[in-house]
């Protein structure tokens, strides 16, 4: 699993990326969490799309590892 970039005091920065489907539909991804990606009608429902998705998966990390999380951001 990739690590996230680290951030102020620790924080784990998570990137998201955008791209424009040629349909005008937008897809966000975050690299740091394979397969972490989101479509959205817009730019914004994309981003809340992928930053569920990825707290979901950080949660489900955190479970496994049975270890509190350091603070995220998302950028």
């Amino acid at each position: 699993m990739a690590t996230a970039p680290r951030g102020p005091e620790g924080t784990e920065s998570f990137r998201i990326l955008y791209e424009k489907e040629e349909d005008g539909r937008w897809l966000a991804e975050v690299p740091e969490l394979p397969g972490v990606m989101a479509y959205g009608e817009s730019r914004n429902e994309a981003e809340i799309a992928v930053t569920a998705l990825a707290l979901r998966v950080i949660a489900d990390r955190t479970e496994r590892v049975k270890k509190p999380p350091k603070a995220i951001r998302f950028v």
